[in-house]
C-alpha cells in the first residue's frame, strides 16, 4: 500500500481540487493530511473518507511530513504538496511497479506547471534535466520512498527550507532512485506572485548557499503565497 502524506498550511483554496483529483486515483492507498496550524479553515476542507486521516502537527514541512510518515501504514511513502496533482492512475502504477520488484527504492515524477507559459516550461525543463543527473528532487515532484528506508534515514530534516533537497542527498547515497517519465502538475501561483525570474533567482541563491555550506536563508511556509 502507498501512504500519501500531504503537509498543509492555509491551503483552503488549493486543497479541495487536489483532494478531489487524489480521491479519484485507483489502487490501494491512504492519505494523511498533516496540518501545521492553519488559520483559514483548511482542516474543514478535508473530506470524511475511510482512506483519509487528518493530523494536527507543529508547523514546518519537514516536521509535518515526518509526523504523517510516523502514522502511515503503507510500505511506500509518497509526499505530495497541496498544490500538486498526480497523473491519473499514478498510484496504482507505482504500486504495481514496486510489487513487480522494481530495483529502485525511491524517486519522484517529472514536473510541469499548470497552467503554464514559456518561462515556466523552461523552468520545469531545466529542473527535470538537473534531476536526471543529480537524483536530487524537489518536494513538488511528489517524492516517494520505501517506508523502511525512510525510517533508517531519519526522515526529513526539520529545517525552514531545503528539507526535500537534504533528504534526497542522503537518499541517493543509500539506494537507487528513479525519475519517472510521468508528469505531476503544480499550480504556478507562487512563481507568478513573486515573479518568475525573481523566484528562479531566489531558489538558485538558496541552493548555492547550501552547496557552499552556508545557511540557506528563507523562512519556508512563512514566505510563500497561499
Amino acid at each position: 500500500m502507498i501512504s500519501v502524506v500531504m503537509p498543509v498550511l492555509n491551503e483552503a483554496a488549493a486543497l479541495p481540487g487536489t483532494l478531489a483529483a487524489l480521491l479519484a486515483q485507483a489502487g490501494d492507498w491512504e492519505l494523511i493530511v498533516a496540518d501545521g496550524g492553519s488559520s483559514d479553515g483548511t482542516p474543514a476542507t478535508v473530506p470524511v473518507d475511510a482512506r483519509v486521516r487528518l493530523l494536527h502537527t507543529q508547523r514546518g514541512r519537514g516536521a509535518q511530513m515526518n509526523a504523517g510518515a510516523g502514522v502511515a501504514r503503507g510500505d511506500t511513502l509518497l509526499f505530495l504538496h497541496a498544490d500538486t496533482r498526480l497523473p491519473t492512475g499514478a498510484l496504482a502504477r507505482l504500486d504495481a511497479a514496486i510489487a513487480a520488484g522494481a530495483t529502485w527504492q525511491g524517486g519522484a515524477f517529472r514536473h510541469a506547471f499548470a497552467p503554464t507559459d514559456w518561462r515556466l516550461r523552461l523552468v520545469s525543463a531545466g529542473n527535470n534535466l538537473r534531476c536526471r543527473r543529480s537524483r536530487v528532487y524537489f518536494g513538488d515532484q511528489a517524492i516517494f520512498v520505501r517506508s523502511a528506508l525512510f525510517r533508517r534515514l531519519g526522515g526529513f530534516p526539520e529545517v525552514p527550507v531545503l528539507e526535500d533537497v537534504m533528504f534526497c542527498e542522503r537518499l541517493r547515497t543509500h539506494a537507487a532512485t528513479v525519475l519517472l517519465p510521468e508528469v505531476v502538475h503544480t499550480d504556478p501561483r507562487r512563481f507568478l506572485h513573486h515573479g518568475v525570474w525573481r523566484s528562479v533567482w531566489r531558489g538558485l541563491r538558496i541552493l548555492l548557499r547550501h552547496r557552499l555550506g552556508l545557511p540557506a536563508g528563507g523562512q519556508g511556509y512563512t514566505d510563500t503565497v497561499r
